[in-house]
């Protein structure tokens, strides 16, 4: 089997098991369902995934792999915010986050096995984002200012989707750039760092 079948066939297994989330819950959904739906064993299905919730991942991870693609390829001389910007990633919710994926994020909130996997795939996107950082600056991923420049850029995306994923698309604080703006908004905050934090009144 190729690497890229394999992938389909991933892709296809998360998107079944987001469908039976939805209209079934994650506890009224089996491994059994799942693979039901894609025509596929139950034990083939455990062969990709470990967990009915893992079977997710691959959707997770597909704005996060599409940033880091951006983040390898923004020239050296231009600011990560303009060349974001100039590929269009800041326009509306595609390619960043589609229906479907923002009724998982929304899920999270109440399947703590949901949320593990949402966890899990921001800790392994920050390594990621660490390794590019530190190749871009010269530097090495251990180092602690590498650390946290990819702690916060993953921070702002992980909270940008969330966001994004509490307000419905259709209510009246769904936001006009939708998942796009709310991550030019917290990738500008990183960027701007902490507030000066000066003595209070009494202090």
């Amino acid at each position: 089997m190729t690497e890229r079948h394999r992938e389909t066939v991933r892709m296809e297994i998360a998107r079944a098991a987001v469908g039976l989330f939805t209209a079934h819950g994650v506890s009224g959904t089996t491994g059994d369902d799942i693979a039901r739906v894609i025509g596929i064993s139950t034990r083939t299905l455990w062969r990709y995934f470990p967990t009915k919730e893992s079977c997710v991942r691959p959707l997770l991870t597909e704005g996060l792999d599409l940033v880091a693609g951006h983040l390898r390829a923004c020239p050296a001389d231009t600011p990560l915010l303009e060349y974001l910007d100039r590929e269009g990633l800041f326009d509306g919710d595609a390619p960043l986050l589609e229906d479907s994926v923002m009724d998982l994020i929304r899920m999270t909130r109440a399947e703590p096995g949901l949320m593990a996997v949402w966890l899990e795939v921001h800790h392994a996107a920050e390594s990621v984002f660490a390794d590019i950082i530190a190749a871009r600056s010269a530097s090495s991923a251990d180092d602690l200012s590498v650390r946290v420049q990819a702690a916060m850029l993953n921070a702002a995306l992980r909270l940008a989707a969330e966001e994004r994923a509490r307000r419905s698309p259709d209510s009246p604080e769904a936001p006009p750039g939708g998942v796009g703006g709310l991550v030019r908004t917290a990738l500008t905050t990183a960027a701007h760092g902490l507030p000066a934090f000066g003595h209070g009144p009494g202090a």
